[in-house]
């Protein structure tokens, strides 16, 4: 009977949650690597539990060792950086428009950002392409 009580309390206690927290500073714009992480047996609210999660990652704030990661501070390796000449590309059936822009911020895959058009100097908005172009107007 004690032995079948024991097995319940263990079954029933909750399992020790881990989170995932800085080994070092890590500035922002760093590529997170396996050295850059640890976990540690605590739920700490709105962390990281798995560090594959942030792995391959760029940090877009300042990380300090012994706190938790969020993924609110991590996002995808910059492809544009801030005033690098870009190509801007504008798509809709069979018309395709392509131009230089000048990059107004830094982004990733998939971003959002802002590009300003050198040759009308209008400022838009596209997303980052794998290629490092800017698609902008409607996006497939």
């Amino acid at each position: 009977m004690l032995r079948i009580i024991s097995l319940l309390m263990l079954v029933a206690s909750p399992m020790a949650a881990e989170s995932l927290i800085a080994t070092r500073v890590i500035r922002a714009q760093t590529l997170l690597t396996a050295n850059d992480v640890t976990l540690v047996a605590a739920e700490i609210s709105g962390a990281l539990a798995d560090p594959s999660e942030a792995l391959g990652l760029e940090a877009r704030v300042t990380l300090y060792p012994g706190r938790a990661i969020r993924a609110g501070d991590l996002g995808p390796p910059a492809l544009i950086d801030r005033n690098q000449i870009v190509t801007l590309i504008y798509r809709v059936g069979g018309l395709d428009i392509t131009t230089e822009g000048r990059a107004l911020g830094r982004g990733g895959l998939g971003d959002a950002m802002q590009v300003m058009n050198v040759s009308s100097r209008m400022v838009l908005v596209g997303r980052v392409a794998r290629d490092g172009s800017v698609h902008v107007g409607s996006i497939p």
